[in-house]
């Protein structure tokens, strides 16, 4: 049985803390390659040192309170990251909140209160392009000067490339509003995956024989509108369906929503919660001037998805368990 991920916030009693415990520090979005390497470096260090591991983030994600008004397209909000971060390995995240009193602590307070005094941390890890405090001061290179002096370990580490590339969130996030699904799983590790409440739709789809389970996804979302081939996580159970993202043009061009068809399934699926991982990108999203040719692209579709799924029989992400 997997140990317990315990979660501790701003609101979290000093007593419940663990002290000594090493810490991943970064947004996570996403939890890529990038982050990994960090989390896997303070997962060496704990075990070095005989202390818990745990990731230290924060929520809302930073940009959004310094631009509130622009929309910022996630790719994990808070309860994703965290279910990620929970299937590395880690015993844990603190989640500290980003607000005005956050934005305004300089980077030698943050060091000094949140990491020494309240958490006690005995190791730290970064990413080379990690800032924190007051006017994004704080940088690798300052924890590493002021290590010595706190009686601490750091470590940081370099970026991670494919094929020449940087990864991360921002590259992630292209790679998906183009429909590089296969890029975009390359550099998280994983598929990428949403998690929705399956809603009431106009039940277009059981007439047409393929019936779906329908999600709103953030106003946000930046994925690409179009045919995907997807693997369903319903608890522990997995299913395989082709899925279309987008505005419905043969029929209204509407909101965007996610529609799902899983393959070989029977069952009611409303107002239950389901993890949808992109597996791969199968066409644009397209008009068509009859039913007859949208079921027949429809079939073709669902042909196609099941060879990628075939092919790919383990893609999901690796989720932990999150109170």
């Amino acid at each position: 049985m997997a140990p317990q991920f315990t979660v501790i916030r701003d609101t979290t009693p000093d007593s419940a803390i663990p002290k000594g415990a090493v810490v991943a520090m970064g947004n996570f979005d996403g939890v890529h390659l990038g982050h990994r390497a960090v989390i896997a470096a303070a997962l060496e260090m704990g075990r070095a040192h005989g202390r818990p591991a745990l990731a230290l983030t924060f929520e809302p994600h930073p940009r959004r309170f310094f631009s509130p008004n622009t929309p910022q397209f996630r790719l994990t909000d808070e309860r994703a990251k965290l279910r990620l971060l929970a299937g590395t390995g880690l015993a844990g995240a603190v989640v500290m909140t980003f607000d005005k009193a956050r934005a305004g602590t300089s980077a030698q307070d943050f060091i000094h209160h949140d990491l020494i005094g309240r958490l006690g941390v005995s190791g730290i890890a970064v990413g080379y392009d990690f800032h924190f405090g007051k006017g994004r001061v704080g940088s690798p290179s300052l924890l590493v000067n002021e290590a010595p002096r706190l009686g601490i370990e750091v470590d940081v580490q370099p970026h991670v490339d494919i094929d020449e590339r940087p990864v991360s969130s921002s590259a992630i996030r292209i790679a998906l509003a183009e429909g590089l699904l296969d890029e975009a799983t390359t550099m998280l590790g994983a598929p990428w995956f949403i998690t929705g409440e399956v809603i009431h739709g106009e039940k277009r789809g059981r007439d047409l024989g393929y019936p779906t389970a329908n999600i709103r996804l953030d106003a946000n979302c930046g994925l690409k509108h179009g045919i995907y081939a997807v693997r369903v996580g319903r608890g522990a159970e997995r299913l395989d369906g082709v899925a279309s993202f987008g505005r419905r043009p043969t029929f209204d061009n509407g909101s965007p929503l996610l529609e799902i068809f899983l393959f070989d399934f029977k069952g009611d699926l409303y107002g239950q919660t389901l993890d949808c991982a992109f597996v791969g990108f199968i066409r644009e999203e397209l008009k068509f001037d009859s039913l007859e040719a949208l079921i027949r692209q429809m079939d073709d579709d669902s042909a196609r998805a099941r060879a990628m799924l075939a092919a790919a029989p383990d893609a999901f992400p690796r989720l932990g368990t999150v109170d």
